[in-house]
């Protein structure tokens, strides 16, 4: 392991996000998990949603058991190059339609249950008064 410490750009790492290509930054050192994806206990989804960034606190709030750990050793691949890791991911937030209340379900069940009682009270004086002249 201290051997082979070679040293990772974060942009590099990044790119390694897929099931069949997945490295993890985890305490400053890069993981090569891509072996460990179908046996990881949490599933590879777990795995894939820590690619791109430091996963550190995603790994330690887990509360992974001695033996995990342990584990870690031979997936190690490197360092990660810190002055190459973003500050701050920047947040886009995703393109969506404005909201408009008019045309959700629950306008149109409030408008029915105003009209529908309407509907029947029209309906009835209109009988009441076609059935009352004959």
């Amino acid at each position: 392991m201290a051997s082979d410490r070679k040293l990772h750009a974060f942009e590099e790492v990044a790119k390694h996000n897929k099931t069949k290509d997945c490295w993890l930054i985890i305490s400053g050192k890069v993981y090569d998990v891509t072996p460990f994806m179908d046996d990881h206990p949490g599933g590879d989804e777990v795995l894939l949603s820590a690619t791109g960034k430091d996963a550190t606190n995603d790994f330690e709030d887990v509360g992974h058991s001695d033996s995990a750990i342990e584990m870690m050793d031979k997936y190690y691949i490197g360092e990660i190059d810190m002055s190459t890791v973003p500050l701050k991911r920047a947040y886009i937030p995703s393109e969506q339609t404005a909201y408009n209340p008019d045309k959700t379900p629950e306008f149109i069940i409030k408008i029915l249950q105003f009209l529908v009682p309407i509907l029947i009270l029209g309906l009835a004086l209109t009988v009441r008064h076609y059935t009352k002249e004959q």
